[in-house]
């Protein structure tokens, strides 16, 4: 029988307790640590062990994983243990930026502790599924060591050593999907009480329908096939029955002016220049 690895979580919100549930599912020995410490009451009934302090939730694991709400949230935590974490690997997958991601690897260099940031790209609820993934980055010897551990959370995908990659990654596709989510309540807002069935029998099946054809278009640069002139003269009359209904423009008024200026220099089947000009915005 393979023995499993100790692992501490520190952080005990949704998705906290998702890795801990996870994890103790999976076999491995999880001690848990909130500052609330009523949020491990159903994971100790799992088997999980509940740390009074920080200190004893670092004490006797190497691998602690920590998510809460900030960066500078976790390094107060982490401070009261200050002088016990040299020789363990921190996996921190609290949402941050790159700059903080990397200010924290160098305070846990300083502390000899090897740093692993992380980016989940899941809800709570598909924890240990097939369709969960993470992204990581780093100390790779860190994250090699304890791949198949991490692996037991969602698939993992490694970006290599630099600490800020996997947040940068995290934060590009959630702007990815903000805007998309964004979008999609507008569509709803706009047809009023058929949003229900729109959305199940139109919306969704024409954005699965146009990833494939959209995806290359983006890896080229190109917009050739839906070409941006068309598409601001689309995005206006938009804008327009919005307002005709009522509602609210600006999920969509901030893309007009650059889509109309791009058109404007005559290459109108380009996307590069779109996304150029959101660099600058």
């Amino acid at each position: 029988m393979t023995t499993r690895i100790p692992v501490t979580i520190i952080g005990l919100g949704s998705m906290g307790s998702a890795l801990a549930q996870t994890l103790l599912r999976a076999g491995h020995p999880t001690t848990v640590w909130n500052r609330t410490a009523s949020k491990a009451d159903d994971l100790v009934t799992q088997g999980a062990v509940r740390a009074e302090t920080v200190r004893d939730a670092v004490a006797g694991t190497d691998l602690l994983i920590a998510v809460v709400v900030q960066y500078e949230t976790l390094r107060g935590i982490l401070d009261s243990a200050e002088g016990t974490l040299a020789g363990k690997t921190l996996v921190n997958f609290t949402n941050g930026t790159p700059e903080q991601a990397r200010e924290l690897a160098a305070w846990a260099e300083r502390q000899g502790l090897e740093y692993v940031d992380g980016g989940i790209m899941a809800v709570p609820a598909m924890i240990g599924g097939p369709e969960a993934f993470i992204l990581y980055s780093g100390s790779q010897a860190a994250f090699d060591r304890y791949q198949p551990t991490l692996a037991r959370l969602g698939a993992t995908r490694y970006l290599g050593t630099d600490p800020g990659r996997a947040p940068l990654y995290d934060l590009a596709l959630l702007s990815g999907l903000y805007g998309l989510a964004g979008g999609a309540g507008h569509a709803a807002a706009m047809v009023g009480a058929d949003a229900a069935e729109f959305t199940e029998t139109l919306f969704v099946p024409w954005i699965k329908a146009l990833v494939g054809i959209l995806a290359p278009e983006v890896t080229a640069g190109s917009s050739e096939g839906s070409p941006l002139d068309m598409q601001a003269v689309v995005i206006d009359n938009i804008v327009q029955a919005s307002r005709g209904q009522g509602l609210g423009t600006g999920t969509l008024t901030h893309l007009l002016p650059i889509m109309q200026l791009i058109v404007g220099t005559g290459v109108g089947a380009q996307l590069k220049p779109l996304i150029e000009q959101i660099k600058e915005a």
